[in-house]
């Protein structure tokens, strides 16, 4: 095949792509009113292969997005509720002791509900250290050991996790470790005025708000593999190194930055730019990302991966503020 044939084929599945990503975006609004930001980082996060941390306060639809998410990508999803009582096991799995007919006594693994494709930690910062390092392996090494023994989790896997900014006594916070495993920090804020009176009308009557499948795993892996063939400009590859560089206090030129940050976000957070860029630009039908894309992904994806020392946050500093000056520069 010559390098123009490859060209166009190329150009061919991502509008393909494009046109399924349209109707996921269709069928998620019919259900989740007011929340378009929110769908479209998350989706990005899904196409670019990681994993979303939702935080927002009750009632704004975080469970019914992972629920629907799993319905329209055809993924097999399911749910933890975080308490501090729950186990690694209870996540993972464990072995149970078996007796044969014979008498032959033997163990056998009992999965637990880590193995789906799409999990929802729900309020994951009341889940005790412990539990939370677990789901951690699972996250990033895409398998979990169990009695010594490994066994890998289905493909695609994705965790999305909710946190409560309300009422902390008795949480416990991730460290900074886990936080960088997720791709996003998604803050869901609350719908405006008309989203919320659609959604009151058409939650409280009679119309089934049901949905279909769009895509399904084969198609949603094939979409990840697309997003990395995606050719990313050196201007985006150079706008994405200034960023995260100039965001940590040592190799700063802004004040700010060296002032009030604690510490600035990591290699990881110019992996996830970077694959979050393309993806951006391929859920909007573009072939190539552009320093725009960078702009509009690097709150959710720097906020969790920076900390502001006590004086900053005593000034009445914030990490969107530092993420804004950051930008500046860019925009």
């Amino acid at each position: 095949m010559t390098i123009t044939d490859q060209s166009r084929q190329f150009v061919t599945e991502v509008e393909a792509l494009g046109h399924s990503l349209t109707a996921v975006r269709e069928r998620l609004g019919h259900v989740i009113f007011g929340q378009r930001t929110v769908i479209d980082h998350t989706l990005i996060t899904l196409l670019a292969g990681g994993h979303v941390l939702l935080i927002g306060v009750p009632g704004l639809a975080k469970t019914l997005l992972v629920e629907t998410l799993g319905t329209v990508l055809g993924l097999d999803d399911k749910r933890i509720q975080c308490t501090p009582d729950l186990m690694p096991a209870d996540i993972l799995g464990s072995e149970v002791l078996e007796e044969s007919e014979t008498g032959r006594r033997s163990f056998r693994f009992l999965p637990g509900p880590v193995f789906c494709q799409l999990l929802m930690a729900d309020e994951i910062n009341r889940a005790s250290p412990r539990t939370q390092s677990a789901l951690l392996q699972a996250m990033q090494e895409r398998h979990v050991s169990v009695a010594g023994h490994d066994h890998p989790l289905p493909a695609p896997f994705h965790v999305l996790a909710t946190q409560n900014p309300l009422e902390q006594e008795g949480t416990y916070p991730l460290p900074e470790a886990q936080l960088d495993r997720f791709l996003m920090q998604i803050d869901v804020p609350y719908p405006d005025r008309d989203a919320e009176r659609r959604m009151i009308i058409a939650t409280t009557g009679t119309d089934d708000r049901e949905v279909t499948a769009v895509l399904d795993p084969a198609g949603l892996l094939a979409a990840q593999r697309l997003v990395r063939r995606v050719p990313v400009g050196e201007a985006v590859v150079d706008a994405i190194l200034t960023l995260v560089r100039e965001g940590r206090p040592e190799s700063s030129t802004l004040k700010e930055v060296r002032a009030g940050v604690a510490w600035g976000p990591g290699p990881r957070a110019s992996q996830a730019l970077m694959l979050a860029s393309r993806a951006r630009a391929v859920l909007d039908g573009r072939l190539s990302p552009s320093v725009d894309d960078v702009v509009a992904l690097a709150k959710p994806i720097l906020r969790h991966r920076m900390a502001l020392n006590f004086a900053a946050r005593a000034d009445g500093a914030t990490i969107d503020g530092i993420i804004e000056r950051l930008c500046a520069p860019l925009a």
